[in-house]
């Protein structure tokens, strides 16, 4: 570990000359499995100390659609979908039972679970015993979707906005069209993200008149929302994330400050930089979090669902009146091994990126 720690020091001392693979890709948006709440955050973040409400930006900032910095060739773009695609597959197993725990009160209501999960390790066990382990990475078709058409969209944003060399923007029309731009993203794969959700909490008891599951795949889950709900029932819970993404805006702003500050103190020290990002990440994560809890639950009255909240004001009141204020933190833990589990992966592709191109450089 220390030697790891000292070949990335090093490299942080050379990077003018030797730009590591993390200063190259644009990784943020794509770590939280709520892929919308952070698109805005970056541009603000870059802008914030030195631009006022009438400042010009020329041209418009790359962090403005969340996209890598090196996205001018498709093949990065490429490159990017690969590792992303790796990145949710080590977390996914993660990620179903932060949905599981996150939904489990409608999944006992609808007759599919017999008994609330007593924490992580008892829904992982539960979930293998009864289902099988793959069963861990069941929804990651649709999470990857969600993530991978989020990141082809914005890679078009990006490909547009470039080629306004004569726009001038401004502090506050860059901010809202940074908003504009995560809302019609998170409007046009929506439903992705509730068939995600839908399959993750699909459970399969053995044993029971409840023994074949309720839906046999991300069509099949599109084709009976639709038959009972229409398309609404696609939508339901997306107003929650729009408050969510600009909560999460709000907040970056405020904590920007204090991230700079600490971030220049450890600029020499690669893993404490991340471990101290990762903070203010999950700062940020579990700030929003009962947001994202309200938004799933919604997710949870479509179709055949038992439960039917007529908005998400009854929602929550309903939420808070039957359940207790605790339970919008149901999950929470899972979600920030998740989202660990993406970070060391991470920073483990970036290493051996790193090791692969010294080799390279040393044959010549």
């Amino acid at each position: 570990m220390e030697n790891l720690a000292a070949r990335l020091s090093w490299r942080m001392e050379h990077e003018p000359l030797h730009p590591l693979i993390s200063q190259k890709i644009h990784w943020q948006p794509d770590l939280s499995f709520r892929p919308f709440n952070y698109t805005a955050a970056p541009i603000i973040e870059n802008m914030g100390s030195t631009a006022g409400t009438s400042s010009v930006v020329k041209p418009s900032p790359p962090a403005f659609v969340g996209a890598p910095m090196e996205k001018s060739s498709k093949a990065s773009l490429i490159k990017e979908l690969v590792a992303l695609g790796l990145l949710k597959a080590v977390a996914a197993p993660f990620e179903r039972v932060k949905l599981l725990l996150q939904n489990q009160k409608d999944i006992i209501k609808s007759g599919r679970l017999h008994k609330p999960y007593n924490g992580i390790l008892h829904c992982f066990a539960t979930t293998i015993r009864n289902e099988g382990i793959f069963s861990l990475w069941r929804g990651y078709t649709a999470m990857t979707m969600v993530h991978v058409s989020a990141t082809v969209i914005r890679f078009g944003i990006f490909q547009y906005t470039k080629n306004l060399d004569d726009t001038q923007w401004s502090y506050t029309r860059v901010v809202v069209s940074s908003y504009v731009a995560s809302a019609a993203t998170q409007f046009l794969v929506y439903p992705f993200l509730y068939a995600a959700t839908r399959m993750a909490t699909d459970v399969k008891t053995i044993g029971s008149n409840t023994g074949d599951r309720q839906f046999n795949g991300m069509i099949d889950v599109f084709r009976k929302t639709l038959k009972s709900d229409g398309i609404v029932g696609l939508y339901r819970g997306f107003n929650i994330t729009l408050g969510e993404l600009v909560m999460m805006g709000a907040l970056s702003k405020g904590l920007n400050p204090w991230k700079q500050h600490y971030s220049y103190i450890l600029r020499n020290n690669f893993l404490s930089r991340h471990m101290v990002d990762f903070g203010f990440w999950i700062s940020g994560n579990m700030a929003t979090y009962p947001l994202d809890t309200v938004s799933r639950r919604m997710m949870m009255t479509s179709g055949s669902g038992t439960v039917k909240y007529k908005s998400t004001v009854h929602a929550i009141g309903q939420i808070t009146k039957t359940e207790g204020v605790k339970t919008f933190y149901n999950g929470a833990g899972a979600e920030i091994l998740a989202c660990a589990a993406n970070r060391a992966t991470l920073l483990l592709m970036i290493y051996v990126a790193d090791v692969i191109r010294d080799a390279k450089e040393k044959q010549y």
